[in-house]
């Protein structure tokens, strides 16, 4: 939100120039108030419009002389400003006054409040536009004076509905500073005005619209000539660039503008500060990516491995299933039926269900078995299942 407030600072600037002020901070403020202190309600009541006009002046220029130093006295001064300007229709010197207190709100963080006297302020801008007068403005108030205050009061009101995390509104009013701004070629104001809502679209995580938004300040910002504005929009393209996870990108910008605010360290100090934060987080993202782009790297070289093992293994498996079987050289010569029904014996049958597999008698079973018993020197058949196994014939 610190772009929030250095547009506020420039808006502030435009609407005190239009209203002819004198700034009383840091001067003697005393002096102002004895000299409207004698003014009391009998007083003000006999008064002519010339002398209420200049103490009207007087309380709003204590009420600007004390808005930095002390916010409560401010609030009471333009109270006091209001009290005449109110009733008599002064509608430029309501604004003044009531967007005065807003402000002190706003840096109270009490936005509700603040809003209530922004919206009374443009609610005044608004009866200017529409034609009001006051004895110093007898046709009317100018076209560019009208717009002076707009522009002041819809930065200061997109400022509160975007620190009131209204996002939508915030833009929308944005957006009428910024037509006004372009209507009068402000091309600084513009450029820190869409500097200041690309920097509210990236913390909202949409990048694209950051994006759009950072390309309308540096073209605002090459149009003015701003050098500092550019360089802070190139801040602005490094954290996009940083949260989008494009490291590389990001420090390209970073290093851009840190290689001007050290050219110029006597200008803005703290923003090269911030730079070097972002800097300093990015290269620490950019160490985590390398370490995870490393440990996926390694995971995929011990899983590349694995599947070269495992392939050589299956490769062996199988030629060892393919390998002819050796014989022992002592194994009996064995004829076509005899190995068909050691075979089965090796399989668990029985005599009767080896007869019903051949087509034999069991008589005929029993009569190779005793014979491959005699064939294997072997007393019984779970010895000559054993010994054929052996001697790798089963």
């Amino acid at each position: 939100m610190k772009r929030a407030l250095i547009i506020f600072a420039v808006l502030f600037g435009i609407s005190a120039i239009a209203a002819g002020y004198n700034d009383h901070r840091g001067h003697n403020l005393d002096s102002l108030e004895r000299a409207v202190a004698p003014w009391t309600p009998d007083a003000i009541d006999k008064a002519s419009t010339e002398e209420l006009l200049d103490l009207n002046r007087a309380y709003r220029n204590l009420m600007l002389g004390y808005h930095v130093m002390n916010g409560d006295k401010s609030i009471f001064y333009a109270r006091k400003a209001l009290s005449i300007s109110r009733p008599r229709g002064w509608y430029a010197a309501d604004s003044d006054a009531y967007r005065y207190i807003g402000q002190i709100y706003y840096g109270r963080e009490q936005y509700d409040s603040a809003r209530v006297y922004y919206l009374a302020s443009l609610a005044a801008v608004d009866a200017m536009a529409a034609g009001a007068t006051s004895p110093t403005n007898q046709e009317g108030y100018t076209e560019r004076e009208i717009d002076d205050y707009y522009s002041a009061l819809y930065g200061s009101i997109g400022n509160l509905y975007n620190m009131m995390d209204s996002i939508p509104q915030a833009m929308d009013y944005y957006e009428k500073a910024g037509a006004i701004f372009e209507k009068y070629g402000w091309n600084e104001s513009n450029s820190i005005l869409h500097y200041n809502m690309g920097e509210t679209w990236l913390d909202e995580g949409d990048f694209h619209k950051a994006k759009a938004e950072y390309d309308k300040a540096m073209a605002f910002a090459n149009a003015s000539g701003d050098s500092l504005m550019i360089v802070d929009v190139w801040k602005g393209y490094g954290r996009l660039y940083m949260e989008k996870g494009q490291t590389r990108k990001s420090l390209s910008y970073l290093r851009k503008a840190d290689a001007y605010y050290a050219a110029h360290p006597d200008f803005a100090p703290n923003f090269r500060t911030e730079n070097l934060d972002v800097m300093k987080e990015v290269l620490s993202r950019q160490k985590r990516q390398l370490g995870r782009i490393t440990g996926v790297l390694v995971a995929l070289v011990l899983v590349a491995v694995g599947l070269v093992i495992s392939r050589r293994k299956k490769a062996s498996d199988k030629a060892d299933e393919n390998a002819p079987v050796k014989l022992s050289a002592d194994a009996p010569e064995l004829t076509e039926r005899e190995k068909e029904i050691l075979d089965l014996l090796s399989k668990g049958y029985t005599a009767p269900q080896i007869a019903d597999a051949l087509n034999l008698s069991s008589e005929t079973i029993r009569w190779y078995r005793k014979k491959l018993l005699q064939k294997f020197d072997v007393a019984n058949t779970p010895e000559l299942i054993f010994q054929a196994r052996e001697m790798g014939l089963l």
